[in-house]
């Protein structure tokens, strides 16, 4: 976020971090709930893991050995029990930045907050996780909130207050060390959201393959848009996309559609951007989603570098389900979207298919074709 901390490469390493949250000294919290020791582990719980799983407050000092780590837990992961948020808000006040480690135990049927059989009614924080969050906010420390979840939580005020909010997932084995490297600034992160972040607990739509109507409208007086799109994701360094240019306006419902642009890292360290494709169907026989990701790829430059991107785009990934079930391709006006996240069109051009209804089976094809040329520019 602008006007958040900047990462430990870039300056000096804070003096004392407070580590908090139910997940940071959890060593099973990166796994997912089908993994050994989350799986089958927890019914024998004297046997050792097999394998190495750094707590993150562990990967923390690793990474910043020259500071101190001020541990608390804060709260459990779905206990009602809020008496160690006042002692987490302590630690945050004492130090120079608190990370907070929230999210979900993995489990089966019941026995997690996230997994097979573990539902959840709403997409809320479990149990006073929120809560902690809310606290440390108001402890007027800069807060960076890692989640190492199960599912794309609501995180509340933290979306416009957190200096950072990092969304892990179940990363695996080493997916403390790997936050760890994010945070500190030695690794520049390039994930991308795969599902969207609701602003709201009970927010819908759920997808970002939604019709028209699904979008902030005067019919309801609920604004359902995400606080992240899919799709969206930030790096320690800016890019810019310009000078697109399109080859193949006009293609049979056979055939194929072209174009190109050029991308430039203008910000001051390496990066890597990830440039997706969205494909807008404004009229077919069957209502189609307002737009639908059909094809991706990472592009990595130094500071002052730019590529030259070619997309291919065959007119298979127009096809749909037809009123007669069988999949199709139907001529008529499409729009092509490029974009760092479904929510951040940077160009976009209008594309024609013409010709006859074309059925399609599974051979046809299934994501669009990118070609990266060289860098050229300052390395």
């Amino acid at each position: 976020r602008e006007g958040a901390p900047a990462p430990a490469e870039c300056r000096a390493a804070p003096r004392r971090i407070a580590v908090v949250g139910p997940q940071a000294g959890s060593p099973t919290a990166v796994l997912g709930c089908y993994s050994f020791p989350v799986h089958i582990g927890t019914q024998h719980p004297d046997m050792p893991f097999g394998i190495e799983l750094p707590t993150l407050r562990e990967a923390l000092a690793a990474e910043f050995p020259g500071s101190e780590i001020v541990a608390a837990e804060g709260c459990g992961i779905d206990t009602r029990d809020t008496d160690g948020i006042a002692g987490a808000v302590a630690a945050a006040r004492d130090a120079d930045v608190v990370i907070v480690a929230l999210g979900d135990r993995a489990g089966l049927f019941g026995r997690g907050t996230s997994g097979e059989g573990c539902d959840a009614p709403d997409l809320a924080l479990p149990g006073v996780q929120q809560r902690l969050l809310d606290a440390l906010l108001d402890s007027g420390t800069p807060v960076v909130a890692a989640l190492i979840a199960g599912r794309p939580y609501a995180l509340g005020r933290a979306v416009d207050e957190a200096a950072a909010i990092v969304q892990t997932f179940f990363p695996g084995q080493e997916g403390t060390r790997a936050l760890a490297g994010v945070l500190s600034g030695r690794v520049a992160p390039s994930g991308r959201l795969p599902v969207s972040v609701p602003r709201l607990p009970g927010a819908q739509p759920s997808t970002y393959l939604a019709a028209p109507l699904a979008a902030r409208s005067t019919v309801s007086s609920i604004d359902p848009t995400p606080a992240f799109p899919f799709g969206h994701g930030l790096t320690y360094t800016d890019f810019t996309w310009s000078e697109l240019s399109v080859s193949t306006a006009r293609a049979s419902t056979g055939g194929e559609l072209g174009l190109a642009f050029t991308i430039r890292n203008t910000g001051g360290r390496r990066g890597t951007e990830v440039v997706q494709l969205y494909l807008h169907d404004p009229v077919a026989s069957v209502v189609r989603p307002v737009q639908r990701l059909v094809g991706c790829v990472r592009v990595t430059l130094a500071p002052g570098e730019r590529a030259r991107v070619g997309v291919t785009v065959p007119a298979d990934l127009a096809s749909f389900t037809g009123l007669d079930g069988r999949r199709i391709v139907e001529p008529g006006a499409l729009r092509l979207r490029l974009g760092a996240s479904s929510g951040d069109v940077r160009l976009s051009a209008d594309a024609e298919l013409y010709g006859p209804v074309r059925q399609v089976d599974h051979t046809r094809a299934l994501h669009a074709r990118f070609t990266v040329g060289a860098p050229t520019g300052p390395a």
